[in-house]
């Protein structure tokens, strides 16, 4: 029975995430949303019964630390680890700002949610001790996040958000080793989705959210030893730098 995290999950890729991976009923699956109170009727109308509904606040090291604690709540009794990772919470909220105009504030959330969120829910799982000697850890990035590709895109798009998810495939990397001492089997990669049609993906997307997904989980649950710190596109072609 393996278990997935999957954070930002109440729309958008999350909540396709979720969607997929509760069709099988041997998952067991936790679904991490910013927020309990908010509306999450699309989600738990496609949770199963092996879906946990939890809160995790991606920006906030508090709700982090109080969602992992909370993840030992479920998984301890059963004896269950962490097989899938999937940190994809991010925001992206001044997408007009140019290397010219970046306002310190917004830059500062893209840093604390994009970066820190998923190098925190990281460190306190494993603070926990809930991943898996051989998980799985998908840090999700996005093609403006590679110097390459961005280099190529006239005009440049979104100067706070690509510093953001540049500072992320760094953390990967990082972590691709860093977790090797204590995790031998690990694997941890970055995965850009492709251009999707949601709300973050914006007007002009091209993939809808059930292909993309469905070729990120084929990559994720594909993944051997050597993949470790790889940069990949949602089709399993890896992405440069």
């Amino acid at each position: 029975m393996p278990v997935y995290v999957v954070t930002g999950t109440n729309r958008g890729l999350g909540l396709e995430f979720i969607r997929q991976l509760a069709s099988s009923p041997s998952n067991t699956i936790l679904a991490a949303v910013r927020s309990l109170p908010s509306d999450l009727g699309e989600l738990r109308a496609v949770a199963s019964p092996t879906t946990h509904i939890l809160e995790c606040d991606t920006s906030s090291i508090t709700s982090i630390h109080t969602f992992a604690k909370a993840a030992a709540q479920i998984l301890n009794p059963s004896n269950l680890k962490i097989d899938f990772l999937i940190n994809n919470a991010a925001i992206n909220p001044a997408s007009w700002q140019s290397s010219l105009t970046l306002v310190p504030d917004d830059l500062t959330a893209q840093i604390n949610t994009n970066v820190l969120g998923p190098a925190k829910t990281v460190e306190f799982l494993l603070e926990q001790n809930l991943l898996s000697e051989n998980v799985r850890i998908l840090n999700m990035t996005s093609g403006l996040a590679s110097l390459k590709i961005s280099a190529e895109i006239k005009p440049r798009k979104a100067a706070g958000y690509s510093i953001s998810k540049a500072a992320l495939n760094m953390l990967a990397v990082h972590q691709a080793e860093d977790l090797k001492e204590k995790l031998p089997g690990v694997v941890v990669i970055v995965m850009d989705p492709g251009w999707v049609k949601t709300r973050m993906g914006g007007n002009g997307a091209i993939l809808e959210p059930e292909e993309s997904i469905g070729g990120m989980l084929k990559v994720l649950e594909g993944l051997k030893g050597d993949d470790n710190g790889k940069f990949f596109h949602n089709s399993g072609e890896e992405r440069p730098w």
